[in-house]
C-alpha cells in the first residue's frame, strides 16, 4: 500500500505543483494523513509545510478542513491552489453573504478539496453541524503553535479546537507549525486532544538564510547600507513600536526608498492597502510591527531586517524565516541596542501569570545572548530548539564569513576593559565605561575625576560601537555582569581570573559587510537579464489574473526558466514549479518571452540543467569555501585522483573536496564512483539510504554507526539523487 500511496502523492505533486520529488519529511507527513493517523509536524518556514496536507487532500476522497488564523493567509493559500487547478475555498468574515452561499453550495455538492476556515467560526455549533454531513476527510491546524500559551503567538480562540476530535471522530487531526520547542509541541498535542499523535520534527536550520547581527548605532545609515545590497528586491523591516514603524518608513521614503508602514494602530483599510502594495510588488519594502507577516505567503522575500531586537528566539526564527521561503538565498539582519530588552520587559509588566512572566524574561535573556555571542548564528538557533548542526562552518553568518575577526591580544584587551570597570568602583554602566576608555571629557566624567584614571583614554583609537560590542562579548562570556537598577558593570569571579592572566576571552572585531554575495550555486547557469525579463512577464500576467506575482511563478521557477531556456511545452515540464495547469495557462507566454529574448541576444535554448534543484533543502549546508575556480577540482577528478589525493594536493579538507566532487558528478551526470568510493562502501550507504532517505546526511551516518565518513556518504547520496531524477524522467 505504501508504494501505491507514495506513487499517487508523487503524481499529484508533479501534476499540480510541478515538483519532481519530496522535500525532507514531506513523504512521512503525507503518509500519516493518508493513513488517518493524528500527527504534529514541525517544519521550518519554506520547508514545504502546506504541501504536507494539500497534496493528501487532492489524493484522497472528501474535503479537508484547514484551520487558519488570518484572512489574508487563507486568501493567499486559496489563490495559490486555484492557480494550479485545485478546487479550494475559504469562509471568513470579510466575504459577502452571497459569496458565503456560493461556497456553501460547493461544499454541499462535494466539489471542494480544501476549505479554509478560522478557528472561532469552525467551532460554532451550526458550522460543525453543517460540516458533519459533507464528507470531511481530515482536519489540518495551520500555525498550530497558536494553541500553546508557551508558544510565541498564543491565540485563545485556538484553545477551542479540542472539540474537533469529538465532533469529527472519523477524521484525523494534524497540526502544522514552523517553530515549536519540545514544551510547545507537548502542549499542542495535549490541547488538540491528540496525545498519541506521531510527531515529526524537521531541521530548524535554514541554510539559505545569511544571518548578520550589528549593534544599533546609526539606524538610518545602517538601514541604508543594508538596503543598498538589495536594490529592487522585496523585504520586510520589523520595529517594536508603532511609532518607530511610522518614523522609519517616513525616513526611508525621504531617502528615496519606496516603503509602506503596517501596524495595528492603522485602520483596516490602510493596513490592507499596505499589505496589497507589498504583495503585488507596487512597493518592495514594508516596515511593520510583528503584527505583520504571519498571514503572508509571499515566497520571494529576499531580506528581513529587525531594526530592533525581537522578543525571543522563537519569534526571531519565525519572523526572519519569512525571508527565502522559495529556498533561494536571503539575508536576515538584526540591529540591537541594550534598551531593546528594557522595552520588551516594560511591555510584559501587565502579565499576571508569574510562570508566563518568568518564561518571557528568560526568552528575552536568550535573545540578548544571541545578539552579543561570538558563535555561529545558525548553530545557536538550531541548538535552541534541541538540534545540532552537522557542518563546522555554516558559510552563511557574520561569524563564519569572517566578518567578525579575532583581535590579536584578547587577554590584554579584556584586562584593559575590566580594569576600567574596577577603577570606576563598579558603579557605572557600559556606555559610561566606553566613554572613559575613549578619553571623553564629558562633564560627568570630569566631575567624577575619571579623566584622571590610568584607564582613561586607554582605547582612544577604537570607535565607541566597537568598545560597546566588546563589553557585550565580555558580558556574554561571564567576565562581566550587570547589576542594580541602572545595569552597573561588575567584574565576576571569572573576570578576576582574566585580570590575573588566568583566563582568555574570545573578543572579535566587527567588519562591516558592504556587500552580500549570493551563494554561487543559486545563480549557476542563470542568465540574469533574461530572469529580469521573465520577472516583467510575471508581473504582467499577475495583473491580468488579479493575483500576486509570486502565485503566478516563484523566483525559483523564473531562475530555472532562465537557466534551461526551454523552446517547447515538453521542456517546460522539466522546470521546477510548473505543473500541468500553469503549463496550460501560461506556457505560451513563457515560451514566447524566452524565444524572443534568446533570438535577439543570440542565446542557446534547451540548455540541459546540471540536475541540481534551485532551492536548498533544509539541512543541506552551503560549502563554506566560495571559490569560482571549481575547475581545478574538476581537472583532478577527471584524472581519477582520489578524494584524499585531491585534498592533499589542494591543501583543503576532505569535506570540501566531497562537495566539489558532488558538483562534478551532477554537472556530468556521472554515476560510476568507484574511483572515490569503494563498491562495498557504496552498497552499505545505499542500504542505509533505503532505510532513512538521503535528504540529510546525519541520519545516514547514524544508521551506519559512524563506520562511513560524511564525505563518502555525500557522494553516494549524490548518485542516488541523479538516478532518482533519471528514473522520474523515463
Amino acid at each position: 500500500m505504501n508504494e501505491r500511496v507514495t506513487g499517487s502523492l508523487l503524481t499529484n505533486l508533479k501534476q499540480y505543483w510541478g515538483y519532481p520529488g519530496f522535500r525532507p519529511l514531506q513523504r512521512e507527513a503525507m503518509t500519516l494523513v493518508m493513513s488517518d493517523r493524528d500527527s504534529l509536524v514541525v517544519l521550518p518556514t519554506g520547508g514545504g509545510k502546506s504541501l504536507c496536507y494539500q497534496v493528501p487532500a487532492v489524493s484522497r476522497d472528501g474535503m479537508a478542513l484547514v484551520v487558519s488564523p488570518l484572512i489574508s493567509l487563507m486568501k493567499d493559500q486559496v489563490d495559490a491552489l486555484q492557480a494550479v487547478g485545485i478546487q479550494a475555498a475559504c469562509i471568513n468574515s470579510m466575504q459577502s453573504a452571497q459569496s458565503k452561499r456560493e461556497v456553501a453550495a460547493l461544499i454541499r455538492r462535494r466539489e471542494l478539496k480544501l476549505l479554509y476556515i478560522a478557528p472561532e467560526r469552525l467551532v460554532q455549533p451550526q458550522t460543525i453541524e453543517f460540516l458533519q454531513g459533507v464528507g470531511v476527510s481530515f482536519i489540518a491546524i495551520d500555525e498550530a503553535h497558536c494553541i500553546s500559551q508557551w508558544g510565541h503567538d498564543f491565540r485563545p480562540e485556538y484553545r477551542q479546537l479540542r472539540c474537533l476530535k469529538q465532533a469529527f471522530p472519523k477524521a484525523a487531526v494534524h497540526g502544522y507549525t514552523a517553530t515549536a520547542t519540545e514544551q510547545v509541541r507537548a502542549d499542542i498535542a495535549e490541547q488538540l486532544g491528540i496525545a498519541n499523535a506521531e510527531i515529526l520534527v524537521g531541521s530548524f536550520d535554514r541554510p539559505n538564510l545569511r544571518y548578520r547581527v550589528e549593534r544599533r548605532t546609526d539606524p538610518a545609515g545602517q538601514l541604508q547600507r543594508i538596503l543598498q545590497r538589495h536594490k529592487g528586491e522585496s523585504g520586510i523591516i520589523y520595529c517594536i513600536s508603532r511609532k518607530n514603524v511610522d518614523s522609519t518608513s517616513q525616513m526611508l521614503n525621504q531617502l528615496g526608498f519606496k516603503t509602506r508602514p503596517y501596524h495595528a494602530g492603522m485602520s483596516d483599510e490602510d493596513r490592507r492597502r499596505s499589505q496589497d502594495a507589498f504583495i503585488d510588488e507596487d512597493v518592495n519594502i514594508i516596515v511593520a510591527t510583528v503584527a505583520f507577516g504571519m498571514g503572508i505567503d509571499k515566497s520571494n522575500v529576499r531580506f528581513v531586517i529587525h531594526a530592533e531586537m525581537p522578543r525571543s528566539l522563537e519569534n526571531y526564527q519565525q519572523e526572519s524565516g519569512r525571508a527565502g521561503r522559495d529556498g533561494l538565498e536571503a539575508e536576515c539582519c538584526l540591529l540591537y541596542a541594550a534598551n531593546d530588552a528594557d522595552t520588551w520587559e516594560y511591555l510584559m509588566k501587565d502579565t499576571e501569570d508569574p510562570d508566563v512572566r518568568q518564561a518571557g524574561l528568560r526568552a528575552i535573556s536568550a535573545m540578548q545572548q544571541y545578539c552579543v555571542s561570538t558563535r555561529c548564528r545558525h548553530r545557536q538557533l538550531v541548538e535552541h530548539f534541541g538540534q545540532s548542526l552537522e557542518s563546522e562552518n555554516c558559510g552563511a553568518c557574520d561569524f563564519c564569513l569572517n566578518e567578525m575577526l579575532p583581535v590579536e591580544e584578547p587577554m590584554i584587551l579584556g584586562q584593559k576593559i575590566l580594569s576600567c570597570v574596577v577603577r570606576q568602583g563598579e558603579r557605572f554602566g557600559a556606555a559610561y565605561t566606553a566613554q572613559v576608555l575613549r578619553g571623553s571629557k564629558a562633564k560627568r566624567i570630569v566631575e567624577n575625576g575619571h579623566d584622571k584614571l590610568s584607564t582613561w583614554g586607554l582605547l582612544k583609537d577604537e570607535p565607541e560601537p566597537q568598545l560597546r560590542n566588546w563589553i557585550d562579548q565580555l558580558l556574554s562570556q561571564g567576565f562581566l555582569r550587570q547589576a542594580g537598577e541602572y545595569n552597573c558593570l561588575e567584574v565576576t569571579p571569572r573576570g578576576r581570573q582574566l585580570l590575573k592572566g588566568q583566563a582568555i576571552p574570545v573578543l572579535l572585531r566587527l567588519q562591516v559587510a558592504e556587500s552580500a554575495q549570493p551563494l554561487d550555486d543559486q545563480w549557476a547557469g542563470v542568465d540574469r537579464d533574461l530572469f529580469e525579463e521573465l520577472r516583467g512577464m510575471r508581473n504582467r500576467l499577475a495583473v491580468m489574473k488579479h493575483v500576486p506575482p509570486y502565485i503566478v511563478f516563484s523566483d525559483a521557477t523564473l531562475r530555472d526558466l532562465a537557466r534551461r531556456r526551454p523552446s517547447n511545452m515538453n521542456g517546460l515540464t522539466r522546470v521546477h514549479g510548473i505543473g500541468a495547469q500553469k503549463q496550460k495557462e501560461f506556457g505560451a507566454d513563457v515560451l514566447h518571452t524566452i524565444r524572443t529574448w534568446c533570438q535577439s541576444h543570440n542565446l542557446a535554448m534547451n540548455v540541459e540543467s546540471s540536475g541540481s534543484v534551485t532551492t536548498r533543502s533544509a539541512g543541506v549546508r552551503p560549502a563554506p569555501v566560495r571559490e569560482s575556480a571549481s575547475g581545478k577540482y574538476f581537472d583532478l577528478f577527471e584524472n581519477g585522483l582520489s578524494m584524499e589525493d585531491v585534498a592533499h594536493q589542494l591543501d583543503c579538507s576532505l569535506d570540501t573536496v566531497s562537495k566539489y566532487l558532488s558538483e562534478y558528478l551532477k554537472a556530468h551526470r556521472i554515476t560510476e564512483i568507484a574511483p572515490w568510493v569503494a563498491p562495498n562502501l557504496q552498497l552499505l550507504v545505499k542500504n542505509a539510504i533505503g532505510q532513512v532517505g538521503c535528504e540529510r546526511l546525519k541520519p545516514v551516518f547514524e544508521q551506519l554507526g559512524g563506520q562511513v565518513d560524511y564525505a563518502r556518504i555525500r557522494i553516494v547520496a549524490t548518485v542516488w539523487e541523479i538516478q532518482q531524477e533519471e528514473d522520474s524522467r523515463t
